[in-house]
């Protein structure tokens, strides 16, 4: 006797951290579901390192955020110079407890800890080293059809998650559009042994050759972004220590390193978030600027709705027609919410690049930073108030 196909309400495809903290909020609500990562392993890379205060607040409802606050840095503290003059600090200690901080941990440990507490739920959830080749959709289910260990096997699911990426195979598959375009901007970041006197502050430098950012990161090391005029695939150290000596005159000549990277900016919005049965998170579903690290805590952030709106399709005291309206509410309030994050993220860029007249930009920089408006910059760089403001 055949034994039918057991169908998930939703198979995520994508185990970054939006995938993992989809399947935990997924799992946490008593929804049963898979993820399928194609890599073996989380990442080793340090890549992104901003956690803002709104993912802390749903990241501890999750259980979660305790044990990142113990790894991580609390950066409570920015300060922004004019080249090497200092023209003005924000405080993020006014903004709503408890988490009036940016949290700094790098990516590759958040997705350690994301991995560990969904391990904790249920070990069965992750699959990796699983590369989905192929999905079918019917009326009511999809069949993913994945490869592993030299082995094809298919699952089923009523929805398919697509959180694997900008470049997406759910996205591309599925037909949907990813529509944007490719900023000008360019630039080269390290991950450095810290041998400034910033302590858990952050340093944003304006300078006339163009923008250098500081980060602290746990471990007594720091993250520098430079600014470049062109992309530069190679010589990374090189170009850091001779931008921020020449801009700023600090040295980094000699300094352990633990990471180095180069990278472009896009804004990229999918054309649908939700199809038939095919559904996108994280950088499958928008792109935004990576200057003011939204791009991580935009697709938590997206994660979290989806598992609400999930939460109510899957719960049988709830009308089964409320499922097209949750989904399009869903998709309605995810692309206002990326459009907004762009806007912040291309308004941060901007304030970084080479201008004609910087005394001008750094008067407007020290005025934000030096009157009221102080507090409206605070929410504005902890992500607050992205389903209202776009700046």
């Amino acid at each position: 006797m055949n034994n039918p196909q057991k169908t998930y309400p939703a198979v995520i495809v994508g185990g970054g951290p939006v995938g993992l903290f989809l399947g935990i909020c997924l799992e946490q609500a008593g929804i049963s579901c898979r993820i399928l990562e194609k890599r073996p392993a989380p990442t080793g890379d340090s890549r992104s390192l901003g956690i803002h205060p709104p993912s802390l607040e749903l990241l501890d409802a999750a259980g979660i955020t305790g044990q990142l606050v113990r790894e991580g840095v609390r950066i409570s503290r920015g300060h922004a110079f004019a080249q090497t003059q200092k023209i003005g600090s924000l405080s993020f200690e006014e903004c709503p407890p408890p988490f009036n901080f940016v949290l700094s941990l790098p990516q590759s440990r958040t997705e350690q800890l994301l991995e560990a507490h969904l391990h904790q739920l249920n070990s069965r959830v992750l699959i990796r080293g699983a590369e989905v080749v192929d999905f079918i959709e019917t009326q009511d289910h999809q069949t993913v059809t994945y490869r592993i260990e030299g082995a094809t096997r298919s699952i089923r699911a009523k929805y398919v998650i697509g959180c694997d990426g900008k470049e997406s195979f759910i996205r591309h598959y599925a037909g949907i559009s990813f529509e944007g375009k490719t900023y000008p901007d360019t630039y080269v970041m390290g991950d450095f042994a810290d041998n400034t006197d910033f302590g858990s502050d952050a340093a944003i430098f304006l300078c006339e050759e163009g923008l250098i950012e500081s980060f602290p990161l746990p471990g007594n090391r720091r993250r520098w972004v430079v600014k470049t005029d062109n992309y530069h695939s190679t010589d990374q150290r090189r170009i850091i220590e001779k931008a921020v000596h020449q801009r700023i005159q600090h040295p980094l000549f000699g300094i352990d390193h633990f990471m180095l990277s180069s990278f472009g900016v896009e804004k990229r919005v999918a054309g649908q978030m939700v199809k038939k049965r095919s559904i996108l998170a994280g950088d499958a579903a928008h792109v935004v600027s990576p200057i003011g690290g939204q791009g991580m805590n935009l697709g938590w952030l997206g994660a979290w709705d989806l598992s609400q709106c999930l939460r109510q399709m899957f719960d049988h005291s709830s009308p089964r027609n409320r499922d097209s309206e949750l989904l399009k509410g869903f998709e309605q309030r995810r692309k206002k919410a990326a459009r907004n994050a762009a806007g912040r993220g291309e308004f941060n860029m901007r304030m970084g690049r080479k201008v004609p007249l910087p005394a001008v930009r750094n008067g407007i920089v020290s005025l934000m930073l030096n009157t009221p408006l102080s507090r409206l910059m605070a929410r504005l760089f902890t992500m607050r108030g992205l389903d209202r403001w776009i700046i």
